[in-house]
C-alpha cells in the first residue's frame, strides 16, 4: 500500500444518478485519490448525454489516479447491458454486483484503501436472480466477518443500527443479547479508530414505545435489552439506555452522546435523514476495509438529467479518506492490518 490513499468508488446503478455524480466529480481538482469502477461505455455515454467533457483514463493498480479537473481514473468492469439514463434493465444486475466484488477485492489485496458506494437498485439485482439485500449484508458475506454495523452520520449525528433491512415484524426476534453485544463492541471499537473518541457515550433506543413503559409494551427491554448493557458496562463501555427512541433524539441526551444506537432501520433513519439529507454519509463498521456511501437512492428521475446533487458524495469520500488514513495510521502504530472476520474469507 502507497502513502498516497486511494478510494475505489462504484458508480452504482447505470441508469440511476451514480454515474451522474461520478462524472460531477471532474468538474474541478480533487485531494482525493479517486477510482471510479465502472464500465467505461457507461461513462462515456452518460457523460455525452450530460454534455460533460470529461477524459476517462484506464486505471491499473499501483498508478496514482488522476485529479486534475476534467479527468477521472477508471477500473473498466465489463458486463453492463444498458446504460440509458432512467430505464432499469435487469441485464444490470450482475455487472452491478461485479462492480462491488472488485471495489471490495481491490481493498483487501490492498489496491485500494477504501471503498465508496454510490446507490445501487436492490430490485435490478434480485431480478437477475442474484439475492441481495443491501450493501451491507453484500459486503459482510464477501469480507467474511459474522457481523457488521450501518451507521450514518452527519457533523452533527452519528445513528447507528442494531438490525438493518428488515420486516418489521422480524425485529423482535432478531434482537438478542449476542446480536446487541456484537453491535455495541463494533460501535464502541470503531468510534475510537475511525473517529478519535478515546471513550465513545452511546445513547441506545429501547425497542418498543416508551422503551416498553416497565413492561406494560413490551417485554425486550427488561428481558434482553437492560441486562445486556448492563453486562456491557461492566465492560466500561458508557451506554445510555435503553430510552424511549421519542426523546432520545432531542437536543438533552443528544448533547452528551458520540452516537445513538437505534434498534430497526426505520427507529433511527428518519430522524438523521431529516436532519442532514443529502449531506449524510452511509458507513459500515466491522470490516476489514473501510467502506462509505451516500444517503440517497437512485434518482432515477434525475439521471442524465444534470440536476443531480453531489454533495453527500462528496460527503462520503471526505470522510472515507479520513477513515482510510485512520486505519492506515492505526495499521502502522500496531503493525499489523485490521481484521474482524471470523470466517474463513471466500476464495
Amino acid at each position: 500500500m502507497s502513502e498516497e490513499t486511494i478510494l475505489a468508488l462504484t458508480a452504482g446503478e447505470p441508469a440511476g444518478i451514480g454515474p451522474d455524480l461520478c462524472l460531477q466529480l471532474a468538474a474541478e481538482a480533487r485531494d482525493a485519490g479517486v477510482v471510479v469502477v465502472a464500465s467505461q461505455a457507461l461513462l462515456a455515454d452518460r457523460a455525452k448525454a450530460l454534455g460533460l467533457d470529461v477524459a476517462l483514463h484506464p486505471w491499473q493498480p499501483g498508478r496514482v489516479p488522476h485529479k486534475a479537473a476534467g479527468e477521472l481514473s477508471v477500473l473498466h468492469v465489463d458486463g453492463c447491458a444498458s446504460t440509458q439514463a432512467g430505464e432499469l434493465h435487469a441485464g444490470n444486475g450482475r455487472y452491478v454486483v461485479d462492480t462491488l466484488t472488485i471495489a471490495a477485492r481491490g481493498c483487501l489485496d490492498g489496491d485500494f484503501d477504501g471503498m465508496v458506494t454510490a446507490p445501487v437498485h436492490k430490485g435490478v439485482i434480485n431480478d437477475a436472480g442474484i439475492a441481495f439485500s443491501g450493501h451491507t449484508e453484500f459486503l459482510q458475506e464477501l469480507c467474511g466477518v459474522e457481523r457488521v454495523v450501518m451507521m450514518l452520520a452527519t457533523e452533527e449525528l452519528r445513528v447507528a443500527l442494531v438490525t438493518t433491512h428488515l420486516p418489521l415484524k422480524d425485529v423482535s426476534d432478531a434482537i438478542t443479547p449476542e446480536r446487541l453485544t456484537q453491535v455495541a463492541t463494533i460501535l464502541n471499537a470503531d468510534l475510537k479508530t475511525f473517529f478519535g473518541i478515546e471513550q465513545p457515550r452511546i445513547l441506545v433506543a429501547g425497542l418498543n414505545p416508551h422503551a416498553g413503559e416497565g413492561g406494560h409494551l413490551g417485554w425486550e427491554e427488561i428481558e434482553i435489552i437492560e441486562p445486556t448493557l448492563e453486562q456491557l458496562r461492566g465492560d466500561g463501555m458508557q451506554l445510555t439506555g435503553p430510552l424511549p427512541a421519542d426523546s432520545l433524539f432531542t437536543p438533552h441526551w443528544l448533547n452528551t452522546a458520540d452516537a445513538a444506537l437505534a434498534m430497526y432501520h426505520d427507529q433511527g433513519l428518519p430522524v438523521l435523514k431529516f436532519q442532514g439529507f443529502g449531506r449524510a454519509v452511509n458507513i459500515t463498521l466491522g470490516l476489514p476495509i473501510v467502506r462509505t456511501s451516500v444517503d440517497h437512492g437512485t434518482a432515477l428521475d434525475l439521471a442524465g438529467t444534470g440536476r443531480a446533487d453531489a454533495g453527500s458524495l462528496h460527503t462520503a469520500i471526505r470522510v472515507g479518506g479520513q477513515m482510510a488514513r485512520s486505519l492506515k495510521s492505526a495499521d502502522r502504530t500496531s503493525g499489523c492490518h485490521r481484521n474482524t472476520s471470523t470466517k474463513e474469507k471466500p476464495e
